[in-house]
């Protein structure tokens, strides 16, 4: 994981890299995630072809509806009333299809998803309007327009499309043709009951319109967590990928250098032993003999067949995950627990673990008073590791979210104050000690600035990202309260998900 040092500089897993080297063009993983989350919610829309698709589907049910009305029950209609109503749409529809196949209108667009569902809604309304109105069972869908929009379009605009529908509802309240009925009677709802029907069509406009806007941004949270948790994978994986181009560079480096000993070694044996041009060939031997070493060890790539690389004791996987938090004023010891007569277990080091334990730690460090704990218990069938701290604990009201994404307590900005707070106090001696004697300056202690672990500022994707990634191994994440206080998280494997099983058991854990 990301964190800034004391320097203004990022560090990820041991590469330092200057902000101020870095092209502005090239935001930082967090400025990336921070722009998605300032974007518009569901600007996106529906795609044309999806709006045109759907309408085909509205006007083949409208018109079976009308057919089996007019044909098997017999309804007085107004058949060419509805059929006009129908054939606008249709028209519109063909129009749509038209101008799809002439742009390139296949790309989702938020205002012409809420012009169409507008017309789609007045159309409806045209038609419940010589229909029966409110009496009519079919106004039901109306309440599916303004589920589409809460689903694909921002607020505003969804909002707009369910006052359209209130007011159609009005509309067919106080006005609207009798509900076609069989032949000699006629089928008269009281006004009471009508309102019912109107409220409860409202009800509904309401209610399923906040459970798919509800869907719909649960589904967004999601989606931007996994793709930051693929970032993590990603750059893990670029990390990982700096080895091979080592050792290729390594690889095609040999055949210079070579040639480069060859032409050395004949200026040495055609120079006088004494001369300056046998002590230039004699460095230059010297310089490709040690330049021949170092591609040697590049071209070693410690992750393909290095057993002591791909797999490590459990004792020093935790020591590695704890390492960069270690020097804070906090207390943090790492204990394992084996299964009694038998050798340290030796675990597969996998950037998954590495980095989802890394943020369990970094998030009990950033809550703890003084002291975290990291214990793992290692038995026939299972390896538990747990990680707990002296902190406040879990809030009651993060706890049962606790794992989904942007679900956090941690206040943004934190560890800028930090990092601010603790930069200003390792400059007040050097200022006070620049000062000039002798002008009766009187100084005063300032109050100590009490260090703390700098974080990634809250934003609520830490756990979801570490909970992801140590899933993928197999591993089971649960939450709770410490026995002695403060937070408890504990990740749990199948022995046979973590072991190594080369038979490298037994070697020192340290």
């Amino acid at each position: 994981m990301a964190a800034p040092d004391f320097r203004g500089r990022t560090v990820y897993r041991g590469i330092v890299s200057n902000n101020e080297d870095e092209p502005a063009s090239q935001p930082t993983p967090i400025a990336q995630d921070q722009n998605r989350r300032d974007l518009p919610r569901r600007g996106r829309g529906l795609s044309l072809r999806t709006l045109i698709i759907l309408r085909w589907l509205a006007i083949v049910g409208q018109s079976a509806t009308v057919g089996v009305a007019v044909l098997m029950l017999h309804f007085p209609l107004p058949l060419w009333e509805c059929i006009g109503v129908i054939a606008v749409s249709v028209a519109v529809n063909l129009a749509s299809v038209a101008r799809l196949k002439r742009s390139d209108s296949g790309l989702p667009d938020g205002r012409q998803t809420a012009i169409h569902l507008g017309f789609d809604i007045l159309q409806l309304s045209i038609l419940l309007a010589l229909t029966g109105g409110l009496e009519n069972p079919f106004c039901l869908l109306l309440v599916a327009p303004v589920t589409v929009a809460a689903a694909s379009l921002p607020g505003r605009q969804a909002i707009g499309l369910g006052l359209l529908v209130a007011m159609a509802t009005g509309v067919l309240f106080f006005w609207s043709l009798p509900l076609p009925w069989q032949s000699g009677t006629e089928l008269v709802l009281p006004t009471l009951y009508r309102l019912g029907l109107g409220m409860a069509l409202l009800t509904g406009v309401v209610f399923t319109s906040a459970y798919a806007w509800r869907v719909a941004a649960d589904a967004e949270k999601l989606e931007l967590a996994l793709a930051t948790t693929q970032d993590v994978l990603q750059r893990e994986q670029r990390l990982a990928a700096l080895g091979g181009l080592a050792a290729a560079a390594a690889h095609e480096l040999g055949t210079p250098l070579a040639t480069i000993q060859v032409v050395a070694k004949e200026l040495l044996r055609s120079s006088p032993p004494d001369g300056p041009v046998a002590e230039d060939a004699t460095l230059l031997l010297q310089q490709a003999d040690r330049c021949r070493e170092i591609l040697k060890r590049l071209s070693q790539r410690p992750e393909d067949g290095d057993a002591l690389y791909t797999e490590v004791g459990l004792k020093a996987l935790l020591a590695e995950v704890v390492d960069p938090h270690l020097g804070f004023d906090l207390d943090i010891a790492v204990s394992v627990e084996d299964p009694p007569g038998q050798p340290a277990v030796q675990v597969k080091r996998l950037a998954e673990v590495v980095h989802g334990l890394s943020a369990i730690v970094e998030n009990a460090a950033d809550f703890a008073a003084s002291r975290v704990r990291v214990h793992a218990v290692v038995d026939d069938d299972w390896i538990t590791i747990a990680v707990t701290d002296d902190g406040p604990g879990f809030a009651p009201d993060i706890l049962p979210r606790l794992g989904e994404p942007y679900v956090t307590s941690r206040p943004h900005g934190k560890a800028r104050l930090a990092l601010a707070a603790q930069i200003r106090a390792a400059a007040r001696p050097a200022r006070a000690g620049s000062a000039k004697p002798g002008k009766g300056r009187k100084k005063k202690d300032a109050p100590p600035v009490e260090p703390v672990i700098p974080s990634q500022g809250g934003m609520g994707l830490g756990f979801f990202i570490a909970r992801t990634l140590l899933e993928r191994t197999g591993g089971k994440v649960s939450a709770g309260a410490a026995a002695q206080g403060g937070a408890r998280i504990t990740v749990r494997w199948p022995r046979s998900a973590l072991e190594s099983v080369s038979g490298l058991g037994g070697l020192p854990q340290d």
